[in-house]
């Protein structure tokens, strides 16, 4: 616990629970053993291949190793690192001990076989960075997505005074404008879930240029093709020694949307809540302002907002440099990779407290009401439209000087209704319209959420 004091980013310190579902997905450890999970499948893959014969006890062998593969395994990998000062050859050189222990070194000229190492890291990084998406990730979104859902619907009668450019506006519910961020969050959460990482298998420039020399019957095309596809990603032919990070690229930017309409609710959030639209829970203990006793801080909207921002920025760095390769290759994109983990784990972190914040939340009906009871001049947008609707000239301008910078009471607009010459159905119509029945469809659009 005392070490953890120590820890220089937060998401191993301060933020240790929220982050534990990518820990177990995203690190040193699961790079190894997806390096080696990599290498070993090659292997069996070039027995079919190069129809080599060999024992299913052999296999059983071959699988075990990954079956039993853990920390302390890890750990050797690293110390062979030491050595070599090359990650993956460390990878190689282990699954070399292993298999002289196992009595079965007569393969050993086989591991790593025409590979380069990005053959062997850009699988491993695929399956970890699928996996992280897809099993937590998304799994926490769509928990966020449906609380909104909940919320919009539980909300949807209940009306309010919007605001554009930070001034009172046409009434809304509160149900209506939650189910706003649904809407966003699903359509870019379903292009997310559609998208599919790609990966390459082909050798130092992606040529195959060993693997011809070596078996030049074999079609090593097909064979990459099926490889890359047994890990549920899509094959990329055309590479470099690099796999293009395009995929990855793309699905980070549609992660980075996703943060962004999250950042546009919790800044929403924070301004209802400073309005007193929203009443924050009184939890017994837990102190509001440091010195302020009267007050309950919106912190976890806030928390949520500065990790996301994190997060994105982390993202705007891989997304600027990942695709680029330097002509055939560099290692800076293998530097950027080790970080993906640490973009998510700060999406989640702002997911969690974004959730934690909403949970807080209790809508203070009674001062929607009264601040739509004083603000009737939002009605002058269905009393000018009315007037268009009659042939009226002008009517925007009439209205205008009617409520512009003015502190117009209901019973005045009426008084100016009732003078009006349009029809008898439109002003019995507008004579029963306030600003808190004046909403359009907004229940209807979000109980249809």
């Amino acid at each position: 616990m005392e070490e953890e004091l120590l820890n220089i980013s937060p998401i191993d310190g301060r933020y240790k629970e929220m982050t534990n579902e990518v820990r177990k997905y995203f690190s040193e450890y699961h790079l190894i053993k997806n390096r080696v999970i990599v290498e070993i499948e090659w292997l069996k893959k070039l027995f079919s291949v190069l129809n080599i014969e060999i024992e299913k006890k052999e296999l059983e062998v071959l699988d075990e190793i990954i079956e039993k593969f853990n920390l302390k395994e890890a750990q050797r990998v690293k110390e062979i690192e030491q050595v070599t000062k090359h990650d993956v050859k460390a990878v190689e050189y282990y699954i070399d001990e292993k298999l002289k222990e196992k009595n079965l070194k007569k393969y050993n000229h086989l591991v790593h076989f025409a590979c380069t190492s990005e053959d062997i890291n850009n699988i491993a990084y695929g399956i970890m960075e699928k996996e992280l998406i897809n099993d937590v990730f998304i799994p926490n979104v769509d928990k966020l997505e449906k609380i909104l859902e909940e919320k919009a619907k539980e909300y949807a009668n209940i009306p309010m005074l919007s605001h554009t450019h930070g001034q009172n506006a046409t009434p809304t519910t509160v149900g209506k404008e939650i189910s706003i961020f649904v809407y966003r969050i699903n359509r870019i959460l379903n292009k997310l879930k559609q998208e599919k990482l790609t990966g390459k298998f082909n050798g130092t420039v992606g040529n195959f240029n060993a693997h011809i020399v070596s078996y030049s019957n074999v079609n090593w095309l097909n064979v990459a093709k099926e490889f890359v596809e047994s890990f549920d990603l899509e094959y990329n032919m055309y590479t470099t020694q690099i796999e293009s990070h395009d995929s990855i690229s793309m699905v980070l930017s549609e992660i980075k949307l996703l943060n962004n309409i999250i950042l546009d609710f919790d800044n929403d959030m924070w301004m209802y809540i400073s309005r007193d639209y929203f009443i924050q829970k009184n939890i017994p203990g837990e102190v509001g302002s440091s010195v302020m006793p009267h007050k309950i801080n919106p912190i976890n909207f806030e928390n949520s907002m500065a990790n996301l921002k994190m997060a994105n920025g982390i993202i705007n760095v891989f997304t600027e440099n990942l695709q680029v390769s330097r002509m055939q290759r560099d290692l800076s994109d293998s530097s950027l990779q080790r970080n993906i983990g640490m973009s998510i784990a700060y999406s989640l972190i702002a997911i969690k407290q974004t959730i934690i914040g909403i949970n807080k939340l209790t809508v203070n009906e009674k001062k929607l009401r009264k601040e739509l009871q004083n603000t009737p001049e939002v009605l002058a947008e269905a009393i000018q439209t009315i007037l268009r609707k009659n042939g009226y000239e002008n009517a925007y301008e009439v209205l205008k000087e009617l409520t512009r910078g003015k502190n117009i009471s209901l019973e005045a607009i009426r008084d100016f209704v009732k003078n009006l010459n349009i029809s008898q159905k439109d002003k019995e119509m507008l004579l029963n319209l306030t600003p808190e029945n004046y909403l359009g469809l907004a229940e209807i659009l979000a109980k249809s959420i």
